[in-house]
């Protein structure tokens, strides 16, 4: 059985990628294979319903090519099984050194896996979440969470802290943001207590810090963060991070730094779509009701905001909030028509506001290519014509004037941004298929 389950591991590998087979697959073991069933073993439940989902045929057809006919396959979950036999008294948590209670940032009770909304732009990262707060081996470390304000980071990082919490009471969770932890570093510093911060530090569990780009370019924090950094991933502890950008992106940032932050698991948050935005505002509705039971809202309503508001989901629940509090003081129904009067505002504020970071993004990711070559010096045609389109496109589609779209792409000239714009109009008219992949970004940037 070992013999065939590393045979076909090795297919595996080539056929989802290094990446994926140490996330998803390496952990698994097969135990079994009866009258066409392969039985699968898993270290979670999470992780067998993800493999189950995702990665079900791969294996299916690389056991039956090389095991005879195996028609499904069965997960069974090795820790939920330990945890039956053992039956574990409940464990009190660990005591705290003392300074971490005050150290650590207060968890917001309302962020929590159970009312994360889960779409496509998100889907990954709350993956990757879920597994590192379940506790059990996890071949990524540090997890780097990374987007735009309002897509989730800070909520997933409140989600992993709290679950690891009620999973594993004797595990001490430290979550707080980049600032604090600078903040605590200087104060050691002035008091002459450094000693007992690194110990406070490198004695954690979990280390969480949240908006990391805030050490970048304070020298001391940086050292006294990447030598903390080292000191839990070589004793095995789980790092989580996140940031507003990629950590090869983050200006000022040591280059040590960013290679350590690189060598884990790093996921975009990609700004919502859509059918993501109508799920939050859906799910919203429903906690809302029950602070306002009685209030009536139209069909149609969500369906609206979720087209109109796509900024970032603060300001979407926020609008939601506005609208149910108006309501309920005016005993009004709400409306097509006292939506667009009460939120007025934002949704000037939201009409054809695309971002050039955001264009940037889009169209890097369309062609494949590095987000930080968008603003780098690369001239290869690969880089040069995706990055005239990006030009174009923050031409056509935001207020900013040509030098300021120059600054955006690393400092060029505005000349260099009308000669990408006029190309690109040129190519359009003649290059059919440049014309089409001109007009999807566009929809993309304004679903």
């Amino acid at each position: 059985m070992d013999r065939l389950w590393g045979q076909a591991r090795e297919e595996l590998q080539k056929i989802v990628g290094a990446d994926s087979f140490s996330t998803w697959i390496e952990p698994l073991r097969l135990t079994g294979v009866e009258d066409g069933t392969a039985t699968i073993a898993c270290p979670t439940r999470f992780l067998s319903d993800w493999v189950s989902r995702h990665y079900s045929d791969d294996i299916l057809k690389v056991l039956d090519r090389m095991g005879g006919p195996v028609q499904r396959l069965s997960f069974e979950t090795r820790s939920q099984t330990a945890r039956q036999v053992a039956a574990p008294a409940v464990k009190r948590p660990a005591p705290r050194p003392a300074g971490e209670e005050e150290l650590a940032a207060p968890l917001d009770s309302r962020f929590t896996f159970e009312n994360f909304v889960v779409g496509k732009p998100n889907e990954l990262a709350h993956a990757a979440a879920r597994r590192v707060a379940e506790g059990g081996p996890v071949t990524f470390n540090p997890l780097f969470l990374y987007g735009g304000v309002g897509l989730g980071k800070t909520h997933l990082m409140h989600a992993i802290a709290r679950e690891i919490q009620i999973r594993q009471p004797e595990a001490r969770v430290l979550y707080l943001s980049a600032e604090q932890f600078m903040y605590r570093f200087v104060q050691a510093l002035r008091d002459r207590t450094v000693m007992d911060f690194k110990e406070l530090f490198r004695t954690v569990s979990v280390l969480m810090v949240d908006d990391v780009q805030f050490i970048a370019g304070k020298d001391s924090t940086q050292e006294e963060f990447f030598h903390t950094f080292n000191t839990l991933v070589d004793q095995g502890k789980q790092i989580v991070i996140s940031a507003d950008r990629a950590p090869g992106e983050i200006k000022d940032m040591e280059e040590r730094i960013k290679s350590r932050l690189q060598c884990g698991l790093v996921v975009d948050l990609h700004p919502t779509d859509y059918e993501l935005r109508l799920g939050i505002l859906q799910s919203k509705t429903d906690s809302f009701r029950a602070q306002y039971p009685g209030l009536q809202i139209a069909p149609g309503v969500l369906e609206f905001l979720a087209h109109r508001i796509t900024s970032n989901v603060r300001v979407l629940e926020g609008s939601l909030q506005r609208l149910f509090a108006f309501a309920s003081l005016m005993g009004r129904e709400i409306t097509l028509d006292m939506t667009q009067e009460c939120l007025a505002d934002i949704l000037r504020a939201n009409d054809r506001k695309v971002s050039i970071e955001e264009i940037q993004r889009k169209v890097a990711e369309h062609y494949n290519i590095r987000l930080a070559d968008m603003i780098g010096p690369k001239r290869v045609r690969t880089v040069a014509r995706p990055r005239q389109i990006a030009m174009y496109l923050s031409k056509q589609m935001t207020s900013r004037s040509l030098p300021e779209i120059g600054r955006r792409f690393g400092g060029r000239d505005h000349t260099t941004i009308m000669h990408g714009v006029k190309k690109i109009e040129e190519l359009r008219s003649a290059d059919r298929s440049l014309a089409e992949d001109i007009d999807l970004l566009r929809r993309l940037l304004e679903a």
